[in-house]
């Protein structure tokens, strides 16, 4: 496997022990996500941007989209999506309607290996699924890297097994076969304990572990409540037609102006369902009746309704590849 490239000169140390409060206003928090899009954009030689359909990556992939409109010489990379297979049917035809509008080259990230032993056995979500008939590729992960010991384990996504063949082994075989060498990744210092350290531009070097790349991580600086301020007052306006310049809030699931239809808007018709974090179709409930963006955001945790972090697997997973 492949060293890291010595051509990328970037600041591993951007953002090392700043918050969201070190960014003021939504204004500082736009212009520093612009300015990483844009230093990613230039430095790496095969960028991507990790887009799951949700909030802060399609944030994430808006920005990159403004850049990219901004410099003449600049192009648009591809996205990586990665198909868990577990996936709310809205959010797959969110991706692929948007996809469609915005003319992304999208890169379906699949553990096949798995999918394919899915449907060959007609399992659903819960079923076990014996080790001994994976690939050696995906046995040397369960085996050698998660060290796990039991003959089967469940399909699901939120577990240790199931997160890290469907979404981690995935991405970094996708990111192998494309040759990426920077993803560019929504993930937000107020989301998980696990992420606050995270600095704007960081290393994943070792070999060992995953074809050597960078994380740049444009939206650190956004907490929950300035991302839904964002796509009211700044993305929604600007890329929708029709849509209220000076920006307007949505208060239920069907208010929206001037005609518009949720077809017309990017945002998944899942946070107007009150859904706040989207993961899988298994396992993530809504938070509430009301619409994401008017839930309290500040006394109530984001990804509650999400099985996975009601397990301590976060810190592990990301120090083998997880976002």
């Amino acid at each position: 496997m492949s060293q890291f490239p010595d051509y990328v000169d970037v600041d591993y140390t951007d953002g090392e022990g700043e918050s969201p409060d070190d960014y003021p206003s939504i204004e500082h928090k736009l212009e520093k996500a612009l300015e990483v899009v844009e230093t990613g954009l230039r430095e790496y030689e095969n960028p991507a941007v990790m887009w799951t359909g949700g909030k802060d990556s399609t944030l994430t992939l808006y920005f990159v989209k403004e850049v990219v409109e901004r410099y003449d010489d600049l192009e648009l990379p591809p996205t990586v999506f990665i198909d868990h297979f577990q996936h709310f049917d809205e959010l797959m035809d969110f991706v692929e309607h948007w996809a469609d509008e915005w003319d992304l080259e999208v890169v379906y990230a699949r553990n096949t290996d798995v999918g394919d032993y899915v449907d060959e056995n007609g399992l659903t979500p819960g079923d076990d699924i014996p080790i001994d008939a994976l690939s050696e590729h995906n046995q040397h992960h369960v085996r050698n890297i998660l060290e796990y010991e039991e003959e089967s384990f469940p399909f699901l996504l939120d577990t240790y097994v199931g997160n890290h063949l469907l979404k981690t082994v995935a991405l970094n075989d996708a990111l192998e076969e494309y040759d990426i060498d920077g993803i560019i990744s929504g993930i937000r210092w107020d989301e998980q304990e696990a992420r606050a350290d995270e600095t704007f531009f960081s290393p994943r070097h070792d070999p060992d572990i995953y074809p050597p790349h960078d994380r740049i991580q444009p939206i650190l600086q956004f907490k929950e409540a300035d991302v839904w301020d964002a796509f009211w007052y700044f993305v929604v306006p600007e890329t929708v037609e029709g849509y209220p310049e000076d920006g307007y809030v949505p208060q239920d699931y069907d208010d929206l102006p001037n005609g518009l239809t949720h077809e017309d808007i990017p945002v998944s018709p899942k946070y107007f369902a009150g859904f706040r974090s989207l993961g899988s179709e298994i396992s993530t409930d809504k938070s509430a009746d009301e619409p994401a963006w008017l839930q309290d955001m500040e006394n109530t945790t984001e990804r509650a309704g999400r099985a996975q972090d009601k397990e301590d697997l976060m810190e592990r997973l990301r120090d083998l590849g997880y976002m």
